[in-house]
Parts: structure tokens; sequence; C-alpha cells
């Protein structure tokens, strides 16, 4: 859909002046949209046309929702007083459009805070996050909110029935946007539902995530702008994460030029008093503006009856009313999108799904979405979700990933990385606005190994009855030659070299309160494959003891203790 570009205020010279410094804004940041093998919008090169991957029936955070297309004021260097209407006061044009009501401006700065925290990485501006208030919902209506941020009605985008917008059916019920039918783009951010179930975040600390408390709303998309470990202070990963969110050129166009006009000073206004915007992506002039709250059907008037002239008042009769037109034939059937034409979904040679303790899977998680013919659809949102008690995650940390199916009807999920936590977990694949039988895949996390142990000092480990060994003792693993961080170990004084069961007397260790212990679990290697055990003692036995050190991964290694009077 074509932009509206909002009216233009004082403070440039012309209309064709403004208009090009616009047009050279968007052209120096606005480059061409490609699709990564990730199944996300990213950009830095031309479009490649008919590239599956970017159509679909909406995307991103808002499903492509319509936006506020009004722009910043374009300032000159002397601008141009004006009186206002009602006060007659003088004031600096634009000045207005650079207040952020009070609540939302905090909203955008505490999730910024958090952001810094979390994800140190990202670099997330909280002059985006107003960027994209603007042009979601003119700052949350300018800002019409409680005291905790809540909107006081809730903000609702169009119904995404295909009419004009993408066709996304209805994926909460009505839970979150009221409408059985169909989903619609929620909140002061704009989150259609199926966004909203996985991105959702509690910003404010009430324990729950709601997609018109603005808190919640800004946290969910600064979230969702930092994933796939991107760096918002490279122009090209911020375009990629715009994009992402509303994959429009103009949109990323009117998102930027507000980010500049923020960076270059805002204030804070009275929640309430912010200025609305009055323009809209959305040029069908019959559907919702966007976003809207719900609205309340009028009734309609009785239809008048024609006046019948009083006799002698000169005046004629109305004409009689002409028969109804024929009716026109009825419209033919929309055809139906690529997502109502998936039956189910099959696997596409999924490998299989192993990987040892902190490192990345070899195989992917591969689905095809196919007709009741079995042939592929392309074009449908199929989305992967790891479910179970783990650690693993997609790659760029997130536990839910879509990813749109290309020209064979095949999408491929984001490369699985484990956690450290060992154990079987599912990755599940469903269509996106269908309610279809998905597909589950189970992924096998095995804990790290060590092959190989050796100490890394050969001092000889003695004692006197009764006392301490001087020297620890220090080992270092390793697996197929490199070096075996954070692998599991135990250690225990064994009673010989052919009985591994733990000895009753000689060599012990004491735990936390001073006991004797000769078995020492939960043992773990440092990054480096070095494992250091605790100061071994000596009781009143002599003669030469054991000590075995497994680790998981069948590394072993016995090291001799000997315990003996001093010589007089």
């Amino acid at each position: 859909m074509a932009a509206h570009f909002g009216r233009l205020r004082k403070g440039a010279t012309t209309t064709a002046v403004a208009a090009v410094a616009v047009a050279a804004l968007s052209a120096s940041q606005a480059p061409g949209v490609t699709t990564d093998d990730l199944g996300r919008q990213s950009a830095g090169a031309a479009q490649p046309s008919g590239d599956a991957n970017t159509g679909g029936e909406g995307g991103g955070a808002t499903g492509d929702s319509p936006y506020y297309t009004d722009l910043p004021p374009l300032k000159s260097p002397n601008p141009s007083p004006s009186a206002s209407p009602t006060t007659g006061t003088t004031v600096s044009v634009g000045e207005a459009e650079a207040g952020i009501p009070a609540t939302v401006l905090d909203a955008y700065k505490k999730a910024e805070a958090e952001l810094r925290s979390s994800k140190p990485g990202c670099n997330l501006p909280w002059q985006l996050l107003a960027a994209i208030g603007k042009v979601e919902s003119g700052q949350a209506r300018g800002g019409r909110v409680d005291a905790s941020g809540t909107t006081y009605s809730p903000i609702l985008g169009p119904k995404l029935d295909g009419n004009g917008f993408a066709l996304i059916a209805d994926t909460d019920n009505g839970a979150y946007d009221g409408d059985p039918a169909y989903d619609r783009a929620v909140g002061p951010m704009q989150f259609i539902p199926s966004t909203w179930e996985w991105a959702g975040r509690d910003g404010n600390g009430d324990g729950k995530k709601d997609p018109n408390n603005v808190y919640d709303a800004a946290l969910a998309a600064g979230h969702y702008l930092c994933r796939f470990d991107r760096d918002l202070s490279v122009q090209s990963q911020m375009n990629a994460a715009i994009l992402n969110y509303n994959n429009s050129t103009e949109y990323l166009n009117t998102v930027l030029s507000w980010l500049e006009y923020y960076r270059k000073g805002t204030h804070e206004v009275p929640d309430g008093t912010g200025t609305l915007p009055s323009h809209s992506s959305n040029s069908d002039p019959g559907a919702s503006p966007s976003p809207s709250t719900p609205a309340t059907p009028s009734t309609p008037s009785a239809p008048s009856t024609p006046s019948t002239p009083k006799p002698g008042s000169g005046g004629s009769t109305s004409p009689t009313p002409k028969p109804p037109a024929p009716s026109s034939p009825a419209p033919s059937p929309t055809p139906p999108t690529p997502t109502q034409t998936v039956d189910h979904l099959e696997d596409a040679n999924t490998g299989k799904l192993t990987a040892t303790a902190g490192s990345a899977f070899g195989a992917k998680v591969a689905v095809r979405a196919e007709s009741k013919a079995s042939k592929g659809v392309a074009k449908v949102r199929v989305r992967f979700t790891i479910i179970g008690d783990t650690d693993a995650t997609f790659t760029g940390g997130e536990s839910v990933a879509t990813v749109v199916t290309g020209s064979a009807g095949t999408a491929i999920a984001p490369a699985l990385v484990a956690g450290e936590k060992a154990g079987d977990f599912t990755v599940r694949a469903t269509v996106v606005g269908r309610v279809l039988g998905g597909l589950d895949y189970t992924a096998t996390v095995t804990p790290r190994q060590a092959d190989t142990l050796t100490r890394t000092g050969d001092t000889a480990l003695t004692c006197v009855p009764g006392g301490e060994f001087a020297d620890q003792v220090e080992l270092k693993a390793t697996y197929k030659g490199a070096v075996a961080g954070k692998v599991a170990a135990t250690a225990t004084l064994i009673k010989s070299a052919d009985d591994a069961t733990e000895n009753d007397k000689g060599p012990y260790f004491k735990d936390a309160d001073g006991k004797t212990i000769r078995t020492l679990t939960d043992l773990t290697t440092d990054a480096d494959g070095v494992l250091k055990l605790p100061k071994l003692y000596a009781d009143d036995a002599t003669g030469t003891f054991l000590l075995r050190v497994n680790t998981t991964g069948g590394a072993v290694l016995t090291v001799e203790l000997k315990v003996a009077a001093a010589a007089s």
C-alpha cells in the first residue's frame, strides 16, 4: 500500500522543497529488502523478483497492518512563529510534535534501560521505540493512558480479513483483539495476537503481559527489534529490524524520519496532551483507520417522507421515485489465500537432531506445507516452537521462530543451539493462521565430554599420618585433543585398582562442615578444562592409596597418594 504523507507544517519554504528533503532522507536510509535463510527480512540489497519469502499474508510484529504516515516537521534554522487559535499565544512551529506524553516517554526509557542490561550488544535507542510508537499509534493516542500505563480503551487496527490488508485468521479466540474471526493489531505498538503470544513482556512488574499497556508493549517491541543478535548501532541492522516489524519501505522511511527528529531533541508533555497524527497508510476509504478504538455502530435514521405541497400553494408534487435499478451480478468469489489451501505439513528430510551441550545442532528442522493434492504451497508462515525443560534456543536466543515457505513450500527453521541442560526436548512446527495438526521433532542434548585426563604437575603426593597433603590435585581434561571445558566429573578415594568402591581409611576430603568425605560429586572443569580438587588430609593409616577421577565421556585418571611416617 502506498503511503499518504502527512501535511507539511510551517518551517519548510515550500511543499516542493519539503518533499525533496524527505525524499533525500528516505533515499539515504532505505536500501532494498531481502530475505535471509532464516526467513526474516533484512536490508542492504535489491529485492529479487518473485522471492517467495517477501509476500505472505502479513508479517512481522504488526502483520503489516496500516500505520500513520504523518512526517515530522522540517524545521528551518529560524522557525516561523505561529499564533495559537485558542489562546493567541505565539509558539514555535514543530514544538508540539517534539513533545511525548510523560508516561509513554517513561516506558520507552525504561525499556531501553532493561535492554541495555539484558542485551547490551543490541544498542537499542529509546528514540527508535518512540518513532515506532508515533507511527503505530500516535504515542498511545496522545498519551491517553492511566497511571500504570494502560490505555483507557483498547487500541485496535482494522481486522486482517484480506480485504485490502493481510489475511490472518483468528489465532487467539478474540482474547486480545475481541475478534473471534480475524486477528487485529493491538495496543500502542500494534502487535498481532499470534506475535504477542510469544513476544509479550511484563514491563511494569504487575505480573501481566498486556499489549494495551505501554510499558509491556514498549519492552516487547525492544526485545523484538533486538532479536537475532542485532546491533542497532549498525544502520543496515536497524533497517532490517524495522522492516521485520512492518515489511514496507515506506514504513521504514517514516520511522527513520521520526527517529532522526526525536534524536534532535524531545520534551515531556502531560499525558493525554500529545499531538495526534491524521494520515494513514490505509488507502481504502471504506476500511477502519489505523489504529482505532472499537467503533460503536450508529443507528440509521428513518427515511424521510416526501412532502406533499398544500393545495393552492402553486408547488409541484415530488417526482415519482424511479424503480430500483437491476441488481448487478454478484462479484466473483475471492480466490483462497495460500494459507487457506494448506492441508497438512510434511517432514522435509530433517536430519537427526543431536548436539553436545553448548554447541550448535548439525541438522535443522525442515517441513513442507502441502495442499490436499500433496503439492507444495509457497508464501505460508510456519511457526517453529521449542517445547520442554530445556535451555536450548534457535540462533539469536529465541524459543520461537516464524519462517515463510519458499517456492517449493518448504520452510527451514533457524539452527538450534544447545544450552547446558542435557536431555530431550521437542520442536513443534505449525501453520500460522490455520488450525491444523503440527509436526513434532525430538531433539537431544548430550552432556559435554572428555576422553583424556592428565595431571598438570608431576610432584609426588605424600603426607604423614594425621597430616595434610601439601599439594592439591590438579587435572586437565581434553576431548579429541581440544580443551574440554564445563565437563562433569567425580573423584573417589578407592580401595584398589581392581576395586573401585570407596575406601574407608587413608586419605580423605572434608565437606563444608569439616566432616570426612571420600567421594566428591558435581565437579566441573573450568572453561580451560582444568579441575582443581579440594585439599586432601590423612588419618592414621599408612601405605599407598588411590584417587580415581572420572568424567562424562569416559576419561579416567588414577592418582597415587602415599602416607608414611616422617623419617627419624
